[in-house]
């Protein structure tokens, strides 16, 4: 066993004020497929969070599921989502997006996001019947790289999204790192006023399981149950992930754990930074991607828990740290003891 695994964010149950709210009300019948009381609560609570009164929200199970009932739900048959070759649902979901009939249209990531002109450029090339027909954009934040849209690029994608009749649907798996970060420039319903769709993530935020869909968009807001219904995400226990976001979003949780979760992330990259280390990006959430030599990278290996990300040259490759709520300073600590024995 590792000393420590910084495999992921999700590495841990769930917080415990998610736990007790789960206990509390386990005994109480409530109707099922989320038309109970916990559901309507944690409705309203999104709503208020996101400083949309009239937006659809809907919880499921887990991000790829979240990712394939919402895209396959905006598009026609023919109609094609466009997405940064990084993009988690070209990368790490099986094909779940093919796998509905719909193409990703995938264009070279810069600093793993994309551009309103490559987004015009993907647009301008499909222009008959002959090829798919691009109609939603796919976007994370933060993205896969750990980087962040700021409030202006997010501005710009939005606006040419909107000029060309694109849905711009946004992936929030790690929308709580991102809005806490200490170079966030845009809070939650700034965010949620420029996009159509997306969803804040519970799982990688101290949730047992469960994301937060969120549909701005009245066009996309029908028949969406059925969407759900159909791609087994409409769960009879409905209630059990709609209660963790109560959890979540009462007295702030949610963005002190993000916070906390950065805090982590921010003192482990310091500590490598002293140690004369530099990265595929720079870190401003909870992701960490260190470049170091392959020795070392086997080294540690043989006492941590992490990704490989990427070979960065013959001599070195790109890891990945990630920082969870739970992580505790002394596991951090012990890394960065152990990578300075360790190191040349």
């Amino acid at each position: 066993m590792p000393k420590h695994s910084f495999f992921d964010d999700y590495s841990e149950g769930a917080h415990p004020r998610v736990l007790e709210l789960l206990a509390s009300t386990n005994l109480a019948q409530q109707p099922g497929y989320g038309e109970d009381a916990l559901s309507a609560r944690a409705i309203a609570m999104v709503r208020h969070a996101v400083g949309n009164a009239d937006a659809a929200v809907h919880f499921v199970s887990g991000g790829t599921q979240a990712n394939l009932v919402a895209l396959a739900s905006m598009l026609r048959p023919h109609e094609s989502v466009i997405a940064a070759d990084t993009a988690h649902i070209h990368v790490h979901e099986t094909g779940a997006i093919e796998a509905t009939g719909h193409k990703i249209n995938l264009v070279p990531n810069r600093g793993g996001k994309l551009a309103p002109e490559q987004v015009r450029a993907v647009v301008l090339q499909h222009a008959d019947e002959h090829m798919v027909a691009p109609r939603a954009v796919f976007i994370a934040q933060a993205t896969e790289s750990g980087t962040l849209y700021t409030r202006s690029e997010l501005t710009a994608l939005s606006q040419c999204c909107r000029e060309l009749g694109l849905y711009l649907y946004l992936d929030g798996a790690r929308l709580g790192p991102a809005l806490a970060s200490r170079v966030a420039d845009m809070t939650l319903p700034e965010v949620s006023a420029l996009v159509d769709m997306f969803y804040l993530g519970g799982t990688k935020n101290g949730a047992l399981l469960g994301e937060a869909i969120v549909i701005n968009a009245p066009a996309l807001r029908d028949h969406f149950r059925y969407h759900l219904k159909q791609r087994g995400a409409l769960l009879a226990k409905g209630r059990l992930l709609a209660a963790q976001f109560v959890a979540l979003l009462e007295h702030g949780l949610y963005l002190d754990l993000a916070r906390h979760a950065n805090a982590m992330a921010g003192r482990l990259a310091d500590g490598l930074r002293l140690r004369g280390v530099r990265f595929a990006s720079e870190p401003v959430a909870n992701q960490v991607f260190p470049v170091l030599p392959d020795p070392l990278v086997a080294a540690l290996r043989e006492h941590y828990g992490f990704h490989v990300w990427s070979p960065s040259d013959g001599s070195h490759s790109t890891i990945r740290l990630v920082t969870s709520w739970a992580t505790a300073p002394e596991a951090v600590d012990m890394f960065l003891d152990d990578f300075a024995a360790l190191s040349p």
